[in-house]
């Protein structure tokens, strides 16, 4: 880390390890996501929006909590990835680098889950952890605009004295 950084920043960094450590924990231990069941055959999908159309093709079949849990828990779990990143990284701030960012560590993730046959490699969690990435720095965008018209509106409020009305 940079001597130079902010309160905020040594915050964020504290938060953004703390978020993929737990990140880790779920992808590769957890054994409410059959992380730890090594006798089933691996997975893997390489065609892009199969296993998401499955999802909704069959969810009635399989039900709202699966759903939730592959479709809308791969976009929640990289949120706080795009959401910290530009809060420790200056270079971050730009929407793309933090996009491209989410994509290459959910690469990673995908690779090393393809290596170690835990989980299953999915390019549907490519894409959908990437969309995650951008949500959170979207979230992160909308946070900032409120913080500053907070600050600028308390700002007016401080420093501007009423006219006289003589």
């Amino acid at each position: 880390m940079i001597r130079n950084t902010t309160k905020r920043q040594k915050m964020g960094w504290v938060l953004f390890i703390l978020y993929l450590c737990l990140l880790a924990y779920f992808m590769f231990f957890s054994e409410s996501f059959g992380r730890t069941d090594t006798d089933r055959d691996y997975a893997y999908n390489l065609i892009l929006f199969k296993e998401i159309s499955r999802y909704f093709k069959y969810y009635n079949v399989l039900g709202f909590p699966l759903f939730m849990i592959n479709i809308v828990g791969n976009i929640v779990a990289f949120a706080p990835f795009g959401f910290f990143l530009p809060v420790i990284s200056r270079r971050s701030k730009k929407w793309y680098n933090t996009v491209t960012f989410g994509f290459t560590w959910s690469l990673i993730l995908e690779t090393l889950q393809l290596i170690s046959k835990v989980g299953s490699f999915d390019v549907d969690d490519l894409f959908l952890n990437t969309l995650g990435a951008a949500f959170g720095f979207g979230c992160y965008c909308l946070v900032q605009h409120m913080r500053l018209r907070y600050r600028r509106k308390i700002h007016c409020l401080l420093y501007t004295s009423p006219s006289p009305r003589d």
